[in-house]
């Protein structure tokens, strides 16, 4: 029998909501991470978010028909696994009743048969008159074959603390650490984190298991294609498992990766979902839609959510709010696209036939790498219950050097994988572009402008891997004030806080009249916005704008500047009459030398360059 999923009662820290794991229907309960106390008259369930046994991802993708849940129960009560289906709806599928002073070992199965389109299952625990303390629960499956070697792989750069962390986090976990079979970190930044303080005792733990790697700055990219050739180089046939190195681990996930990669019909992509690390109960609100829009996705907000799919995940102009997993389950079974980088499982196999990433250096790798999958044949399965913490996307500025990647990376990826309606792509581009102009966000649009040029540039534009792109975008940035978040206490204290008032009835006639009125110097006054006002009709009606940054640590100061705002006006239609006129013909260069880029010879071209 093959472990599939614990059920845990409290999260590996208190920085988790015990919530997310078990919770009091009514009653007194003593919750630790392995173990719950329930006193007499008291329900405890563990129908939440990693609760919850995804039994129909495990229907649909998997040939397991039957798991078995085991515990150690000592107390009076009952013991009962529960299911729901795609609408939410309950049923108990199995019970028993424990009594006496003795600890006593439980069995139940229970068939997983009935949740094609959604549906999980959860143990629920309930007492009468007596406590019943309910411990170690396993769910256990029979394993279609003998599991292969797993791989992890850390991409880190100058984050030695996030990176050790995740690292602690993962020899704490022993059971864990005895399945894994090696663990990678491939540091790629000046600050090491071999010289972090807690390296040596996470490298005495792994032991021979650890390969600390080192090589020069390839973005996300360079980091998991180096990770995807090491574990590939030391076992072969193996499944490798990527996780970014900022993200707040729950090893729990990665176990549940594991085994579902193992027990799949066919070799698959296998994803965990992104919960937001400042407000840990909430899915990220770009885990909305069902797929990428490949119709104009270098149109996107720049440096906002990269449209990674995971669960079900989209890219979205406009993200929405966050979701809360507390208040709502998951039970409709959503397929993906493809899975982000924070954590992803690939098997040694899908690598073989497709190559790796393209070198984007980062933004949109890992998304073309799933659609590329799946178009080979391999699908990218998401696992509800299999998460970890990352940055809220919500909070993060969509001015900043990820916007030129995600740009130029986006459109690569329309014209290698459809949807690449020229004079589509340039509407959109355009609107996006006056939307800066007004907006006075004058770096963005130069930011944009120099990730079309370098779209048409074509594919010699991705022989260094991005090294070069990212100098030079940094350095154009640095040009533009706006483009600096700054702290509030430095900005004079009599601009006044101004908000927003209604968006326009005619947004495009709107659009036009605050276009106009710069062109014609009209702009005037100040004022102080706030994040939630930064609206494009709100902004440019003055002259200086202090703008709230998204990550509420400082602000940004926008001044209008009349002859730089021309120069750019020129700068974009260039650019765009050029897209016209040239990109379709760029994509099919992308398209033709595509499998060149992604192979394991261009990258192990780009490994051996020098580390600094």
């Amino acid at each position: 029998m093959l472990l599939a999923h614990r059920t845990f009662f409290a999260g590996p820290s208190t920085l988790a909501p015990d919530e997310l794991y078990s919770r009091a229907r009514r009653g007194a309960v003593l919750r630790e991470r392995e173990r719950v106390t329930l006193e007499p008259h008291t329900r405890l369930t563990t129908n939440t978010y990693f609760g919850r046994f995804a039994a129909s991802h495990w229907q649909r993708w998997t040939e397991i028909g039957v798991v078995e849940v085991t515990a150690l129960v000592h107390g009076a009560g009952r013991v009962s696994v529960a299911a729901s289906d795609s609408s939410g709806d309950q049923r108990t599928v199995s019970t028993t009743v424990v009594a006496g002073p003795e600890e006593q070992a439980v069995r139940l199965t229970a068939r997983i048969d009935r949740f094609v389109d959604g549906g999980a299952l959860w143990l629920d625990v309930e007492t009468d008159d007596e406590q019943v303390t309910v411990e170690n629960v396993r769910w256990l499956v029979q394993a279609p074959r003998t599991p292969r070697p797993t791989a992890l792989v850390i991409s880190t750069r100058n984050r030695p603390d996030h990176c050790v962390d995740a690292l602690v986090e993962l020899v704490r976990d022993t059971e864990l650490l005895g399945r894994l079979d090696s663990v990678h970190v491939v540091d790629q930044g000046e600050d090491r984190a071999e010289d972090h303080s807690r390296f040596g005792f996470v490298s005495r733990v792994l032991g021979p298991k650890l390969h600390y790697l080192r090589q020069q700055n390839l973005g996300i990219a360079g980091g998991f294609s180096r990770g995807l050739a090491e574990s590939v180089r030391c076992r072969g046939r193996v499944n490798t498992l990527l996780i970014d190195d900022d993200v707040r681990l729950e090893p729990e996930t990665l176990s549940r990766l594991m085994t579902f990669a193992a027990c799949t019909a066919e070799p698959s992509l296998v994803g965990g979902q992104l919960l937001c690390e400042l407000h840990p109960d909430q899915l990220d609100p770009v885990l909305a839609g069902s797929g990428p829009d490949l119709t104009g996705l270098g149109t996107a907000p720049a440096g906002g959510p990269v449209p990674q799919v995971s669960g079900p995940a989209a890219q979205s102009l406009d993200p929405g709010a966050p979701a809360s997993v507390l208040r709502r389950t998951l039970d409709r079974r959503e397929d993906a696209a493809s899975n982000a980088g924070w954590c992803c499982l690939v098997p040694s196999e899908v690598a073989a036939r497709i190559g790796y990433p393209l070198p984007f250096f980062q933004q949109w790798d890992d998304v073309e790498f799933g659609l590329r999958a799946r178009a080979a044949g391999y699908p990218t399965i998401a696992l509800p219950g299999a998460g970890v913490w990352h940055g809220d996307s919500r909070w993060r500025s969509q001015d900043d050097h990820a916007g030129y990647f995600h740009l130029r990376n986006g459109l690569i990826t329309a014209g290698l994988h459809g949807g690449f309606g020229v004079a589509v792509v340039a509407r959109r581009m355009l609107g996006a572009l006056v939307e800066d102009l007004v907006s006075m966000r004058y770096g963005l649009a130069a930011t944009r402008i120099r990730a079309v040029e370098d779209f048409l540039r074509g594919p010699e534009g991705l022989d260094d891997g991005g090294i070069e792109a990212a100098v030079l975008v940094a350095k154009l940035r640095a040009e533009f004030p706006e483009t600096h978040c700054v702290p509030a206490v430095e900005v004079p204290g009599e601009v006044a806080l101004c908000a927003a008032g209604p968006a326009p009835r005619r947004p495009r006639l709107a659009m036009l009249a605050r276009l106009v009125a710069h062109l014609c110097n009209r702009p005037a006054g100040s004022a102080a916005i706030q994040a939630a006002d930064e609206k494009w009709w709100h902004v440019s009606r003055f002259r200086t704008a202090v703008v709230t940054d998204p990550s509420q640590r400082g602000v940004r100061v926008r001044r209008f500047d009349r002859e730089l705002m021309l120069r750019l006006c020129r700068r974009s239609a260039l650019v765009l009459w050029r897209f016209l006129r040239h990109g379709a013909r760029t994509a099919h260069r992308y398209r033709e030398t595509a499998s060149t880029l992604s192979s394991p010879a261009n990258w192990e071209r780009l490994f051996s360059g020098p580390a600094r």
